[in-house]
């Protein structure tokens, strides 16, 4: 938990002889004065940034309380937009061919997202962990949509005092998640760089959409859905199976993403899924695996909101976003050496474990209902069995003699189903 104090305040006036905006109106006008030197060459513009962020890094030139209280107390500041990115976002800076500005993140976790613009970001305060990936194989279904395979390039740390070019287009696709709160990163960025747009979001591993892209009618069509599934009307499926009869792939898509949960509880997923399939053959193919994976993708944030440590949020990061078990383990190992990677992680998964009304869970990972043992057992039999999967040894060890073959099978399913899965050998 990073803390932010307010600076006291005399008369009215701040305590200290000059405002902290000073920083960001001389880091504009150094910015300005290189880039119009390289005529404003869009391609210069990210090294430009970066050099200007690195020689006086926001994080030992910015008084943060202080800056944060001349913006509550000074009306002179720049433009601000009515963007919802950041928690908030506070415009620093501007001019009509850049801004900067100042994000803080309190529990977000970015989309796997290129940009329409290029710069520079810096963390301010915080960390991060930042996973790069590309887009092969791009089938273009429409201006708003595209299939293909997204795959992860490489992921990193990034600590405190870190800056990061950006670069505009599908060459310079990534992702952060926050583990800090807040995290604050300072972003030095173009207006817009013409002809570099669409700026897609990607949903691994086949997919990528244009989130600027308004379907006022869509909206309400899966409003009314949602009325259906909260009365409880009967008709719901057959309603969504001939909807998905006539709509395009990328309506059908979303439709699907929509009604995904609700299907599934009533049983009828696979057969409405079949009915978008048949429709559009080959282009439907990764659409499964996809939707699969926003789900896991979408509990692992939601349990991001419910957990403050940052250790734990580092688990929670590498569990997004994928890596295979052994790129987690080293990247556990080189944060934290005082210990062995799976040890940490087990301390982790013990720390994240609890009992509820519901049952023994590990995060998402439940304790089999049908494996018989008393309740105040089942939490040591859990993480036992994680042991055991994370060793990846054959032979069962003796703390878990007590379970038959198919009772072991059922734990590593249940860890298999859930965010856990990367780590089952």
């Amino acid at each position: 938990m990073i803390r932010l104090g307010m600076r006291l305040v005399k008369g009215g006036a701040m305590v200290g002889e000059w405002k902290m905006n000073a920083y960001f109106q001389e880091l504009g006008c150094t910015i300005l004065t290189q880039w119009q030197g390289e005529n404003f060459s869009l391609v210069k513009f990210p090294g430009i940034a970066q050099e200007a962020l690195e020689a006086r890094p926001p994080c030992e030139q910015v008084d943060l309380p202080a800056f944060l209280c001349d913006f509550l107390r000074n009306d002179d500041q720049a433009s601000q937009t009515e963007s919802g990115f950041g928690q908030p976002e506070l415009v620093a800076y501007d001019h009509p061919r850049f801004y900067i500005q100042v994000l803080f993140w309190l529990d977000g976790t970015t989309d796997i997202h290129q940009h329409e613009f290029s710069g520079a970001f810096h963390v301010m305060a915080g960390s991060s962990i930042h996973a790069n990936f590309s887009f092969e194989n791009v089938e273009v279904v429409n201006p708003h949509f595209r299939t293909g395979e997204v795959r992860m390039t490489g992921i990193e740390l990034l600590e405190t005092g870190r800056t990061v070019q950006v670069h505009s287009g599908p060459g310079d696709i990534h992702s952060l998640f926050h583990l800090e709160t807040p995290s604050i990163t300072v972003v030095v960025r173009t207006q817009n760089d013409p002809g570099t747009g669409p700026q897609l979001n990607y949903l691994p591993p086949h997919l990528a959409f244009d989130p600027a892209f308004a379907d006022a009618l869509m909206m309400r069509r899966k409003q009314l859905l949602d009325v259906l599934e909260v009365t409880e009307d009967p008709t719901y499926p057959q309603l969504v199976r001939e909807m998905l009869a006539d709509l395009d792939l990328e309506r059908g898509f979303f439709l699907l993403q929509h009604g995904r949960g609700h299907l599934l509880n009533l049983c009828c997923w696979e057969e409405t899924l079949a009915v978008f399939e048949q429709k559009h053959g080959a282009l439907a193919a990764g659409v499964a695996v996809t939707l699969e994976e926003c789900a896991r993708r979408d509990i692992i944030k939601e349990l991001r909101c419910t957990v403050a440590e940052p250790e734990h949020r580092f688990f929670l990061a590498l569990l997004l976003n994928g890596p295979d078990r052994d790129d987690l383990l080293a990247l556990v190992a080189q944060r934290f050496p005082e210990a062995p990677a799976i040890e940490t992680i087990l301390r982790w998964a013990e720390e994240l474990g609890e009992t509820t009304d519901f049952g023994t869970a590990i995060l998402d990972a439940y304790f089999p209902e049908s494996v018989e043992v008393a309740d105040e057992d089942q939490p040591d039999l859990l993480l036992g069995t994680l042991r055991h999967f994370l060793e990846g040894g054959d032979n069962v060890p003796k703390a878990l003699s007590s379970l038959s073959a198919e009772e072991i099978g059922l734990f590593r399913a249940a860890f298999i189903d859930s965010s856990l899965r990367v780590l089952i050998a």
